[in-house]
């Protein structure tokens, strides 16, 4: 766990990000007292992680359901060159599609992998529609999930 340019993280370091991973708004009085240091060493510990990128930022975790957005499904899509151009044209393309909650360039049988979080039915054929519109897309197979097993809750530490 080092970054060539940053000081190499400690337990405390990694304690610190172990308990913000589980509650980002936990306070920094209660981070102090789970890590066992003092508040000021702590809240200057959690500003240099943050400085050095190992913390990228905070959020929260939505109720997709709630939402309306309660259908997942993941699209390989394979293009029909692999040039860096082609390449470059599909993401700035894609990252404006807002349904599009992922997206990964994949070695292997296809070129990405695009995770969808969708309404259901109708909103999958509008986005798959705008997909297949994206430059160089030559062909794509959808798995839509029936029950999500386990969704990812940060990085194992």
């Amino acid at each position: 766990m080092k970054n060539d340019k940053n000081k190499p993280l400690d337990r405390i370091d990694i304690a610190i990000l172990k308990a913000l991973q589980n509650d980002g708004r936990m306070s920094n009085v209660d981070l102090a007292k789970a890590v066992n240091l003092s508040p000021s060493p702590c809240l200057e510990r959690v500003r240099r992680l943050e400085s050095e990128g190992y913390i990228e930022g905070y959020c929260a975790r939505l109720n997709a359901a709630k939402l309306g957005q309660n259908m997942t499904a993941f699209i390989q899509v394979t293009l029909d060159r692999t040039t860096g151009d082609v390449f470059d044209l599909f993401k700035e393309k894609l990252v404006d599609i807002p349904h599009v909650a992922e997206c990964h360039m994949v070695a292997g049988g296809f070129d990405y992998l695009v995770k969808l979080r969708i309404s259901g039915m109708e909103s999958y054929r509008d986005v798959l529609g705008q997909l297949v519109g994206l430059p160089g897309v030559a062909q794509t197979h959808t798995y839509v999930v029936i029950e999500p097993v386990k969704s990812d809750r940060g990085l194992p530490l």
